[in-house]
C-alpha cells in the first residue's frame, strides 16, 4: 500500500490491518505485565473490570495514534497530535489510578 509522504512523493508503509494488529498485540504485551505482577505480590490487585478498562484505553490511544500518522502528512502537525494523545490519555490513567482531577469515575 502506497501512502503520501509529506513532500508529495510516495513511499510505502504498512498495511492498516497490519497496524491495528500491532496495536492489540502491544495493548496484550503491557497488560501482561499487571497479570504477572499479581502472581508475585499482593500490591498489585487487579480485577477484570481493571484489565477491560486500561484495555479499553490502551487500545483507544493506540488507535487515535495509527489514525493521526495515517491521516496527517505535515509532520509538525503529527507531532502535536500525537503529543495530544498521549497527553489526553496520562492525564485519563491518572485520574482513573488516583483522581488528581476528583471526578465522579476516579478511583475510590
Amino acid at each position: 500500500m502506497a501512502t503520501i509522504s509529506g513532500n508529495g512523493d510516495f513511499r510505502t508503509g504498512q498495511s492498516l490491518g497490519r497496524s491495528i494488529s500491532m496495536v492489540f498485540v502491544a495493548v496484550a504485551v503491557i497488560l501482561l505485565v499487571p497479570l504477572a505482577a499479581m502472581q508475585f505480590t499482593n500490591e498489585v490487585d487487579w480485577d477484570l473490570r481493571d484489565f477491560t478498562i486500561m484495555g479499553v484505553l490502551l487500545a483507544g490511544t493506540g488507535l487515535m495514534l495509527v489514525a493521526a500518522v495515517r491521516l496527517l502528512s505535515n509532520p509538525r502537525y503529527r507531532i502535536v497530535v500525537c503529543l495530544g494523545i498521549a497527553f489526553a490519555f496520562l492525564l485519563v490513567w491518572a485520574e482513573l489510578a488516583v483522581g488528581i482531577i476528583g471526578t465522579p469515575f476516579a478511583g475510590s
